[in-house]
């Protein structure tokens, strides 16, 4: 019996010995595992996105694998306010971000410089059914959410310039463009400045447009890269390849259409299939610089 019980000691000291062995071998693999992940994170090229359609080109060169066919790492970074964005442009954790012309101008300004281009990115203002406005001069006393210091906001100034109006028109930050689509359907705000495809969503809810950018030839969209990164022989390299990746991208949304990325514009923007139906053309340039009057435009915000 003495010797039984031995045995059995014996034979809980091996596994737990063997059970610690084990535990301790997994953190060692997961410790070195995480730090692998670390070195290919920081050794990739990094770029913000919004949610939206100007990013779109970025979208379809991910899933449809054209950085990996162009042998390039490039990681897309998730956010849903440009101010995010702008923190990890300027902080150094991206390369480079979708972003708008005003924003540019606000950090170069402050010292971090970029190099940028074109996107179709289109703003509208969009007001809120229950509130019938058929007018910019009615306004006054309404909220009109916004961003500070971005290109709604010059575009609130712009479509205010020279109306009268019979009240202050508030101007409400709210940074997270899904969220403000939100107070819109929840009829918690008067107006408010949307991209595509969440002006899409909010006109099949029968909510007014009284603006429209692409209508008025004002181009703000840039997708921006910090001026260090081209200092750098390897994130030039990246840079150029993931320039390849996009313009094909853009080529195969002008040949195919919107309706042909339904899933991916579902998946990245967060909308219905219905809503992508409903989407108005849009052409994406290939990697160009702005046009001058709309730089001219941004900095004289």
């Amino acid at each position: 019996m003495k010797i039984i019980k031995i045995l059995l000691l014996g034979c809980c000291v091996m596994s737990l010995w063997c059970c610690g062995q084990s535990e301790e071998t997994r953190r060692r693999l997961s410790r070195a595992e995480r730090a692998r992940l670390k070195t290919e994170d920081s050794l990739a090229l990094k770029i913000a996105v919004l949610p939206t359609i100007d990013a779109l080109p970025l979208f379809v060169a991910k899933e449809r694998r054209l950085f990996d066919t162009l042998h390039v790492d490039v990681r897309l970074k998730a956010w849903k306010a440009q101010m995010d964005v702008d923190t990890a442009l300027v902080g150094g954790s991206v390369e480079g971000g979708v972003t708008d012309l005003v924003r540019v101008e606000r950090m170069q300004r402050r010292g971090t410089m970029f190099r940028c281009w074109a996107t179709p990115l289109h703003w509208q203002l969009v007001t809120n059914r229950l509130a019938r406005l058929k007018d910019v001069s009615q306004l006054g006393d309404k909220m009109v959410a916004m961003t500070r210091f971005s290109a709604t906001d010059l575009l609130t100034d712009h479509v205010l310039n020279g109306v009268k109006t019979k009240a202050m028109v508030y101007r409400v930050q709210i940074n997270d463009v899904p969220l403000r689509l939100q107070m819109l359907m929840n009829n918690e705000m008067d107006a408010l400045w949307l991209p595509e495809p969440q002006a899409t969503v909010a006109r099949e809810d029968h909510h007014p447009v009284l603006f429209d950018t692409s209508k008025k030839d004002i181009c703000l969209g840039a997708l921006a890269f910090r001026e260090k990164c081209f200092g750098d022989a390897r994130i030039k390299q990246q840079i150029e390849t993931f320039t390849k990746a996009y313009n094909m991208a853009c080529d195969s949304l002008n040949t195919n259409g919107l309706q042909h990325y339904a899933e991916v514009i579902q998946k990245y923007c967060s909308v219905e299939e219905d809503v992508v139906k409903k989407l108005p053309k849009i052409h994406f340039p290939h990697a160009q610089e702005p046009r001058q009057k709309d730089v001219d435009m941004a900095r004289k915000f």
